[in-house]
């Protein structure tokens, strides 16, 4: 089940996400190459001013970047302000690989992990291939992470369904799933609909489940970008977003500010329906999600 009373009492996510104000909370990607990582600490220090609840580092497409995810998220854990939340999959490791990465961010003083599959290395729609030594599924890597002790887990949640679940039902079970084997939290997927969001939470509440569900948030500042990894995600691009996005393609400035127009009302209507918090999927830039936490702050909201 999620985390024990006690264990949420000195868990400052959980806290977080327990509270009057919704919490709020920024991903960012490993960079390629020194410059990357340089633009990146620069977000980081632009954005700590917000005092964000945590902040998370994934891993590259494919398991990729596994090295610079893990130095990246303990410098964090060393030097910044905010809680870092280290991504980690089963691509391509072998369950004793996985347990020495557990292993150096307990160590790093790293408290939070999040439990993901991953895609295959062949692609999102490629067949899953598991190393002859790890693991197939999410939820034997949370079962691990307890294993190893010393860190709370998070896990992926899908508002449209992950692409190989057979159904949204199916879906909600696989949550609930991982929540009983100790997911304390979730952080959902990209989706453009409030619905979509608010009928996953529906599906998981009704299974007797209260696992914290923060949405994910991914601004449209680049209709391709986006469409790209929503279709990586499995989430749809709505038909009422693309009727008011499409016409403006040719001009960057307009998707750019009709991007992050959309994404303010998205975030309003979640926190107005009780979303716990907002979790924003910067790519490693701090503009527009400045941009949108200064609406929200104005509407006395974040």
């Amino acid at each position: 089940m999620p985390a024990t009373d006690d264990a949420a009492h000195h868990d400052p996510i959980l806290q977080a996400l327990a509270a009057d104000r919704p919490a709020v909370s920024f991903e960012f990607f490993p960079p390629k190459d020194d410059e990357g990582e340089a633009q990146l600490w620069r977000t980081i220090d632009d954005l700590a001013p917000l005092e964000p609840t945590f902040v998370s580092v994934t891993y590259g497409a494919g398991g990729t970047s596994q090295d610079r995810t893990v130095r990246i998220t303990e410098r964090i854990a060393r030097e910044a302000s905010m809680p870092p939340v280290g991504h980690l999959t089963l691509v391509g490791q072998s369950r004793g690989e996985i347990e020495t990465v557990l292993k150096q961010y307990v160590a790093a003083g790293v408290q939070h992990v999040l439990a993901l599959r991953g895609d295959p290395a062949g692609g999102p729609r490629a067949p899953w291939e598991a190393h002859p030594d790890g693991m197939s599924h999410a939820i034997e890597l949370v079962e691990l992470v307890h294993q190893v002790g010393g860190l709370s887990v998070g896990v992926a949640a899908f508002p449209e369904g992950h692409p190989d679940c057979g159904g949204l039902d199916a879906d909600a079970d696989v949550l609930v799933a991982k929540a009983q084997a100790g997911a304390s939290f979730a952080i959902s997927q990209l989706f453009f609909r409030a619905d979509d969001y608010f009928g996953l939470v529906r599906r998981v509440r009704d299974r007797g489940c209260d696992l914290p569900i923060i949405p994910g948030i991914m601004p449209i500042l680049n209709l391709k970008q986006v469409a790209r990894m929503a279709e990586l995600s499995g989430a749809d691009m709505p038909r009422e977003v693309l009727d008011q996005i499409e016409p403006l393609a040719e001009d960057r400035a307009a998707v750019r500010a009709k991007g992050i127009e959309l994404a303010t009302q998205l975030c309003r209507d979640l926190l107005a329906g009780g979303a716990p918090g907002l979790h924003f999927m910067t790519l490693n830039r701090s503009p527009a999600t400045r941009e949108i936490f200064e609406q929200l702050r104005a509407d006395d909201l974040v």
